[in-house]
């Protein structure tokens, strides 16, 4: 786990993608594929992954969180939930969430 960690942040954790490509990682994929299938859903290249200044309008555009405090924008579950439907994975806190509130 202090491997993802220590990746996350190295790549801008949540400032980039650095939190997206450690998710990735923590479902069994290595570096370079989790760095590629983040890439291909944003719909960038793989360069631009590090790209602070593109991601954080990205971010902001498809409401997955940002580090500054934005009035408008999800924060916590609810950009983990906007993650988990970008990614296409399961994300256990958002499916507990889910079955609580019910249909």
């Amino acid at each position: 786990m202090s491997l993802c960690h220590a990746l996350a942040s190295g790549m801008g954790g949540i400032r980039t993608t650095g939190d997206l490509v450690a998710r990735m990682q923590l479902r069994k994929m290595r570096l370079p594929q989790a760095k590629r299938f983040v890439a291909d859903k944003l719909g960038l290249s793989v360069a631009d992954l590090a790209d602070s200044t593109l991601l954080r309008e990205l971010r902001e555009e498809l409401d997955i969180g940002v580090v500054t405090g934005v009035a408008t924008a999800a924060k916590g579950i609810e950009a983990k939930a906007r993650i988990a439907n970008l990614l296409g994975v399961p994300v256990r806190s958002v499916d507990r969430l889910r079955q609580k509130a019910g249909p």
